[in-house]
């Protein structure tokens, strides 16, 4: 980051269908590099989810997601958080293909990575890359104003499954201990965050949850979000966000699954385990990846044919 000079033109991005910790991250380093006179702008695939909008709040002219191909075409820096795969950024991973700037990354995931060659901060032991960009934060000797605390605190909590999975470090617990000292109400961003939901997306759930299948003897249970269910009840697709863990919360169940038809005609599945099951390792082998603990893929073929192929392995993995 010593590269950065007030003026110059940062685009900060991450992967589609944003979630807290990939908006939480980009946000905080909006606040830090717009602090230095850095022209940055987040330039996301997806639109900025409305669940985390409340973090734009005191960041005016941050969000440029719906121009997000013009502002990469003119960056001097891209930065690309929570990801280290260019297939994860939809239609903007060939903006990046083809631009010669430095493509800088921030990212907590293990991942061989397909990004074009640039600085990079990778460590597959933060709980967050809302910790990292701390971590670069505190390095640089850049002051953590109220508004950058709110989003990093965003990225830990949530990435942590509210400092419940596995990945809650001590250091993770300290480092939001340090945000909270800094002033934030934890009751008035867990309001905003969990307990701000849609009546379409209570709707939604209770389809879905009508899908659950579960095999004891296997310890394995899925969901499946029903056709055009999103449409129906004027869902956004970021609010599916901590559906499949009603799969993973029954007594039991060490794999979870969720199946989801995407606008592009591919099969979105998404992972969830439990200590022993690396789902990780799992969604790799469908050319996907994520967390020993959360992971996901986009596969090719209906939903039937998907399900299928996925539960064949699923079933081995989750009774091994």
């Amino acid at each position: 980051m010593d590269a950065l000079v007030p003026g110059m033109r940062v685009a900060l991005t991450t992967h589609v269908n944003a979630d807290g910790d990939g908006t939480g991250s980009e946000v905080a380093l909006w606040h830090f590099l717009t602090g230095l006179g850095v022209r940055a702008v987040i330039t996301n695939p997806t639109p900025f989810p409305n669940r985390y909008r409340f973090l734009l709040e005191g960041a005016p002219g941050a969000d440029k997601s719906g121009e997000a191909v013009k502002h990469l075409e003119r960056a001097d820096v891209i930065l690309v958080l929570d990801i280290s795969d260019v297939g994860r950024l939809g239609h903007l991973g060939q903006v990046l293909a083809r631009r010669q700037v430095p493509v800088a990354c921030i990212d907590h995931h293990l991942s061989n990575g397909s990004l074009p060659v640039g600085p990079r901060m990778v460590d597959a032991t933060a709980c967050a890359t809302g910790e990292l960009v701390h971590d670069l934060a505190s390095a640089s000797g850049w002051t953590v104003g109220l508004e950058a605390a709110r989003a990093l605190y965003v990225a830990i909590l949530t990435d942590t499954g509210g400092f419940r999975f596995s990945n809650t470090s001590p250091r993770a617990l300290r480092i939001a201990a340090h945000l909270l000292e800094l002033g934030l109400d934890p009751e008035e961003i867990y309001r905003d965050v969990y307990a701000n939901e849609s009546e379409g997306k209570i709707r939604l759930l209770a389809e879905v949850l009508e899908t659950l299948v579960v095999e004891p003897n296997r310890q394995l249970a899925w969901v499946t979000i029903p056709p055009r269910a999103l449409e129906r009840h004027k869902v956004d697709a970021d609010e599916l966000e901590g559906v499949v863990e009603f799969a993973r919360s029954i007594r039991g169940v060490r794999l979870a699954i969720l199946f989801r038809e995407l606008a592009n005609g591919r099969i979105k599945v998404s992972f969830r385990s439990v200590t022993g099951v690396d789902v990780a390792a799992l969604a790799e082998s469908f050319g996907g990846g994520g967390h020993r603990r959360a992971a996901g893929a986009s596969l090719e073929g209906s939903l039937a044919e998907v399900q299928a192929r996925v539960l064949a392995v699923a079933r081995s993995v989750a009774a091994a």
